[in-house]
C-alpha cells in the first residue's frame, strides 16, 4: 500500500500541483487547507508524513506542529515563503523533522520526502496509548513484534498461523486506517481482490476470536461497510 502524505497548504493551486507530482511518484496524497482544523485532521488520518505550510488561515503551521507533535509519530516537513533562519530554527525546535523554503522545486521536495521516510531514527514514541519501538507495536494490553513474530494480549501469547500473523501485523501497522480487501490482498499476496475470494474475511473472523473481540459488535477489528477493515487504536485495555 502506498505511503500516505498529507499536504496542509492554503494555496489550492500549489497544493494540487504538489499532490499531482507526488501521486505520479507512487504516494497516496491528501490535502487540507486550514490551520485551525489541521491538528484534528492529522491525528485522525495519521499520514506517514505531513508537508506543513507555515502561513495558514486559522492557525500558523508552527502552532499546528506544536499541537500535534506530542501525539503524532510521523514525519513533519515544514515549508514557508519567509526566508528567515529564525523560522527554520523555530520549526525544528517545535518538532518538525525538516524545513523547506518556497518556491518549492518538486524534485527537491520529493528528495526531502524520500529521505525523511527512509530515516529510521531508532525508537519513536507516540502518546494516546500507542508506542512504536523499532520492530514492535503496543496498544494498551496488546503488543505485537515483527522480530519475534509474536503477539501478546496481556501476558497471554496469541497462537497465530503465519498468514494470521502477517494480516494482524498489516492491520496493526495501519491502525486507525481503513484497509480494503484489495489493499490487504495486494500487500500480502501481490494480487488484487477479485470480488469472490473470502479468505481474508475468514481470517479476520479467526483473528477477532483470538483477540477476544465481540463477533456481533467487533470493536478491535471493525468492519467499515463498503470500505474494508479498521484496526482500532483503543479498546485494548
Amino acid at each position: 500500500m502506498p505511503q500516505h502524505i498529507l499536504i496542509v497548504e492554503d494555496d489550492a493551486r500549489l497544493a494540487e500541483l504538489i499532490a499531482a507530482y507526488l501521486t505520479k511518484h507512487g504516494y497516496q496524497v491528501s490535502l487540507h487547507g486550514r490551520g485551525d482544523t489541521a491538528p484534528a485532521f492529522i491525528l485522525e488520518t495519521r499520514p506517514d508524513l505531513v508537508v506543513l505550510d507555515v502561513m495558514l488561515p486559522g492557525k500558523e503551521g508552527f502552532d499546528v506542529c506544536r499541537d500535534v507533535r506530542p501525539h503524532y509519530g510521523g514525519r513533519i516537513l515544514m515549508m514557508t515563503a519567509r526566508d528567515e533562519d529564525v523560522d527554520e530554527i523555530l520549526g525544528l525546535e517545535l518538532g518538525a523533522d525538516d524545513y523547506l523554503a518556497k518556491p518549492v522545486e518538486p524534485r527537491r521536495l520529493l528528495a526531502r520526502i524520500r529521505a525523511l521516510l527512509r530515516r529510521s531514527g531508532g525508537a519513536r514514541q507516540e502518546s494516546g496509548g500507542v508506542a512504536i519501538e523499532n520492530d514492535g507495536i503496543i496498544f494498551g494490553q496488546f503488543s505485537i513484534s515483527q522480530a519475534t513474530r509474536e503477539a501478546l494480549l496481556g501476558d497471554e501469547q496469541i497462537e497465530l498461523t503465519t498468514a494470521e500473523f502477517d494480516l494482524l501485523w498489516l492491520l496493526a501497522t495501519h491502525a486507525g486506517q481503513v484497509l480494503s480487501r484489495d489493499d490487504i490482498m495486494s500487500e500480502l499476496r501481490g494480487i488484487g481482490f477479485d470480488g469472490l475470494d473470502r479468505s481474508i474475511d475468514a481470517r479476520i473472523s479467526r483473528l477477532r476470536r483470538k483477540l477476544g473481540d465481540n463477533p456481533d459488535a467487533p470493536a478491535r477489528i471493525k468492519t467499515v461497510r463498503g470500505k474494508g477493515y479498521l484496526f482500532s487504536r483503543s479498546d485494548w485495555e
